[in-house]
């Protein structure tokens, strides 16, 4: 950001806008409002266009009244009639003439007031500009940093979710194939035995669980749990059949776990 001399040579050439006169420029503190700082400073601008406005209405009033009183003087230089009536016009013209004086010495300082104050409008304006212009640098300062941070964060935050979801169905597989390689060694007896069997949701699971839990987790009711287990045991459960050449060889994985690799889908089957 430029120092205040060198942002006043650069707009030394430039027509500034009155920047009070805007309603984009209010807005531009509706959220933050206005700093005391810039608050004096369009408090100095604002009064001197007030000023302004006001020296010119008067300056037209002033003007206004002056013709009337030289209307006045002409009426009354004519010298007809008595010495009485002369005298009496002759008073009046002589007091148009001290409040003619009076108001040109007014018009002359409005003239002298209004040549000066668009001078001191500009330099108030460019002070209130600059100050406003410093205060939005900063506040763009921030924001670009604020945002450059939070969109790190995303950035790192998505690149967590993919090894998480890839983690995941790593483990999903692995326990497919596990389940799959048992049933098909042991049995499905023998699997009875040490209470594992194969969920709904793809995994294995383990009898001994909490029935409540179960059912709070996957809303399937005890009675329907109940008739799972007594299908698998009547050997009606579903058996998981692999296909290929490639059954039994082991893969590390990601994080560093050995995962069963059967290199081809699997499939189930109703026996």
């Amino acid at each position: 950001m430029r120092n205040e001399e060198e942002f006043k040579e650069s707009i030394k050439n430039h027509q500034l806008p009155l920047v009070v006169l805007d309603q984009k420029w209010h807005r531009l503190f509706a959220v933050h409002g206005k700093p005391e700082e810039i608050q004096d400073a369009e408090s100095e601008v604002s009064g001197h266009l007030a000023r302004q406005g006001k020296l010119n209405d008067d300056l037209k009033e002033y003007k206004k009244l002056k013709k009337k009183l030289m209307d006045n003087i002409v009426a009354n230089m004519d010298a007809e009639g008595n010495a009485t009536e002369i005298a009496v016009k002759e008073k009046k013209r002589e007091e148009d003439k001290r409040l003619i004086d009076e108001l040109n010495e007014k018009i002359a300082a409005c003239d002298d007031e209004l040549l000066e104050l668009p001078i001191m409008i500009r330099e108030s304006n460019e002070r209130l500009m600059l100050l406003c212009m410093d205060y939005f640098y900063s506040k763009l300062r921030v924001n670009q940093r604020e945002s450059k941070e939070i969109g790190d964060w995303i950035d790192q935050v998505r690149i967590d979710l993919k090894k998480n979801v890839i983690k995941k169905q790593n483990c999903d597989i692995n326990n497919r194939e596990i389940y799959a390689y048992l049933h098909d060694i042991f049995g499905p007896d023998v699997l009875d035995l040490f209470d594992i069997h194969y969920d709904e949701d793809g995994s294995p699971g383990y009898d001994d669980e909490p029935e409540g839990d179960k059912t709070q987790e996957t809303g399937v009711d005890d009675s329907a749990q109940d008739e799972g287990k007594k299908s698998k045991k009547s050997g009606k459960s579903g058996k998981v059949k692999l296909l290929g050449k490639s059954r039994g060889k082991k893969k590390r994985g990601e994080d560093g776990e050995e995962n069963f690799d059967i290199g081809d889908e699997l499939e189930e089957e109703k026996s």
